[in-house]
């Protein structure tokens, strides 16, 4: 069959257009912040609660009587309190805009008093509790089986977001897909794996 000459112009176009969309629509959507602002890597943004009256936003402290380490990801007990600032990469660190349901790192942008990185990683199993925490002390990037515990994602919830583990990055490991939510422990509002989400916002620091 043959193709008219001037319709072979039409027909690339259109196999072009569809190509592009196929593209764009193959990629999560982007995650914005209080302001609408897209998400990038290597900006530093605070972590906040959309639910107002039960505390602020993300630090670290130590539990227990110890000084350190400063392990355990909390929530500020005051709602006025935005806590400390963390900047997000991708496990494609070529991209710079963070988007849902992408596994990425997520890190304290203040130093530590303590001799330790401030990469988020999930914690061992606690048997007293029964929780999985969410600690501090990950290897940034390399994503495979080694840096598994270093992985959580931003996902859309209802008209805002969450955090979640549920690394992607091995493809033949067998993992945990849980929410991160708010377990307090001794007074203290820690981060671990909930099956009640903390619901979340993004602000510029």
């Amino acid at each position: 069959m043959k193709i008219n000459q001037f319709f072979l112009p039409f027909l690339i176009l259109a196999i072009s257009s569809n190509s592009f969309l196929s593209s764009a629509a193959e990629s999560p959507p982007a995650v914005v912040d209080i302001a609408g602002k897209i998400l990038r890597m290597g900006v530093d943004y605070y972590i906040l609660p959309v639910v107002r009256g039960r505390g602020g936003g993300l630090t670290l402290d130590s539990i227990g009587d110890k000084t350190c380490p400063l392990d355990a990801v909390v929530q500020e007990q005051n709602e006025i309190n935005q806590g400390l600032p963390l900047t997000f990469t991708p496990f494609n660190a070529k991209k710079s805009v963070i988007r849902e349901s992408t596994d990425l790192n997520i890190i304290f942008s203040a130093n530590s008093i303590c001799v330790q990185t401030t990469l988020w990683k999930l914690g061992d199993y606690d048997e007293k509790t029964g929780k999985y925490f969410i600690t501090i002390g990950g290897n940034e990037g390399n994503p495979g089986r080694e840096t598994l515990s270093n992985w959580f994602k931003i996902e859309k919830f209802e008209r805002d977001y969450k955090l979640i583990y549920c690394p992607t990055v091995c493809k033949f490991c067998k993992v945990i897909c849980k929410d991160v939510g708010i377990f307090i422990q001794d007074g203290v509002r820690r981060l671990a794996l909930s099956d009640v989400p903390f619901k979340v916002m993004f602000k510029k620091a």
